[in-house]
């Protein structure tokens, strides 16, 4: 499979679309946690209880239940197609620090270009298995070769 591979410049002019993804997740997010909270408070109140037809708030629990399976769902499909399809990489840790990783190549490599939310422009790079603690700054001089070489395909087991 071939990865889109991002210059810097590329790489910046899609943080206006993927803060605007990261608004909808941010969303999704606090409704889930709306909606955990209600069963938190129902299993608190009833128990297994609440999980009998009979009980009075057995469909208020059956219903906060579905909505976090929707949103759960809904958030997967923002990741995928929304994000991921720019051909972005979305490491662990991603959605709750808002991190972003755009492939690209430099002297002959694949490295990663790192982003975090809150940073106005993408200012750090890392190696493909070094992740975020290894970030360093993008010098001039990086900003020259990056995305501009043949490194081959992406590596598949990253």
């Amino acid at each position: 499979m071939q990865s889109k591979r991002f210059t810097v410049a590329e790489a910046n002019e899609t943080l206006p679309q993927i803060e605007s993804i990261f608004k909808q997740l941010e969303a999704k997010k606090a409704a889930l946690g709306h909606h955990v909270q209600k069963l938190h408070v129902l299993d608190a109140l009833w128990g297994e209880a609440v999980n009998q037809p009979n009980n009075p708030d057995h469909d208020d629990f059956q219903q906060h239940r579905r909505r976090i399976g929707y949103l759960k769902e809904d958030i997967l499909r923002i990741i995928e197609e929304d994000l991921l399809s720019l051909g972005v990489r979305f490491p662990q840790g991603g959605l709750e620090h808002g991190l972003i990783d755009f492939p690209t190549t430099f002297e002959g490599r694949w490295v990663l270009l790192c982003w975090k939310r809150g940073e106005s422009e993408v200012g750090y790079w890392h190696e493909v298995d070094g992740g975020y603690a290894r970030r360093q700054e993008i010098l001039a001089e990086h900003v020259i070769g990056m995305g501009r070489d043949d490194a081959g395909e992406y590596p598949s087991e990253v």
